[in-house]
């Protein structure tokens, strides 16, 4: 048994239903995660919920917040109307808006992270509201191939991963999530420290090339899978696993929710760059600090648990 942090301590118990039992991943379904990094859930959220979502997404927008950010990361997204029509991506929502934590924080989404993980504590680590509009040659629509990994080189852990949920169904043509098939068990070429900056801040011809050039690496082909979600499903994704989406060609748009998520031994490391800087993550100039001074991604505030299984 992974070793709990004592944050834990203090946390409530987590218990789900005999029907919500039914609905976490199999041993089959765990083994299909570690061999192809991607899992598509079955049913974990009810109509009613994800048409919640809609709504508070749409308040959200609006300007509704429960609390705001003490100060602003310096790598902060977040969209406001000034930006105009573009791909929209907002972080911290589950700190913002309790309209939205409510339902992104269901221990059910947490315990299925935890089987896949195979761990007993999952904490959020980041939660980014997405609205892609659609406009068709809308180049924001455009999310480049990168893994997660590289922009969470401050946490200690390999094995994080995330859930992006779609509000309803989302098939190819609204630019669903992509897939590289088994790109989280690929060696990396060198260690190009660059890659710890967003796709956002990065050329989408450098980014197609490292993923081309990582694959030949591992004598492997990139098998890229676009995820048919249905509307109350969401697609879990290992931390080390190329995606990227397509273009919204559909007539409505694609609204989600990238929910990242972090084992419970998960913590903040010294990772140096070539310029002689740490790299560092949004959480740093936000959550606590640790005896030792270090930022506690534990924190309750900025990453409360998800799921703890005792």
């Amino acid at each position: 048994m992974i070793e709990r942090s004592e944050s834990i301590k203090k946390y409530r118990t987590f218990k789900l239903s005999a029907e919500e039992i039914e609905l976490l991943p199999t041993d089959e379904d765990v083994a299909f995660y570690n061999q192809h990094g991607w899992y598509l859930s079955k049913k974990l959220l009810t109509d009613e919920e994800t048409e919640e979502l809609v709504n508070a997404s749409e308040r959200y927008y609006a300007g509704e917040r429960d609390r705001t950010l003490p100060t602003a990361p310096p790598k902060l997204a977040y969209w406001d109307p000034s930006k105009g029509d573009v791909q929209r991506h907002n972080d911290y929502v589950h700190y913002e808006h309790d309209g939205l934590a409510k339902i992104l924080r269901k221990p059910l989404i947490g315990a299925v992270a935890a089987r896949l993980a195979q761990t007993d504590e999952i904490r959020i680590f980041q939660s980014t509201l997405i609205y892609k509009p659609p406009i068709h040659g809308e180049p924001s629509n455009i999310v480049p191939w990168h893994f997660d990994k590289h922009y969470w080189s401050s946490s200690s852990s390999d094995r994080m991963l995330t859930a992006f949920i779609p509000f309803h169904d989302c098939p190819p043509e609204m630019g669903t999530i992509t897939m590289v098939d088994g790109s989280h068990r690929w060696q990396e070429i060198g260690s190009d420290d660059t890659v710890v900056r967003h796709f956002a801040e990065r050329d989408r011809s450098q980014l197609d090339q490292m993923l081309v050039e990582n694959a030949a690496y591992n004598d492997a082909e990139v098998v890229k899978i676009p995820i048919t979600i249905p509307r109350g499903h969401m697609n879990f994704h290992h931390c080390r696993t190329y995606h990227g989406s397509g273009a919204n060609l559909s007539d409505g748009p694609r609204r989600a929710i990238s929910l990242h998520l972090q084992d419970g031994d998960n913590q903040y490391r010294k990772f140096p760059l070539s310029d002689g800087t740490l790299a560092s993550y949004n959480h740093d100039v936000l959550v606590r600090r640790t005896p030792d001074g270090r930022p506690d991604y534990a924190d309750p505030d900025f990453c409360p648990t998800l799921w703890a299984d005792r």
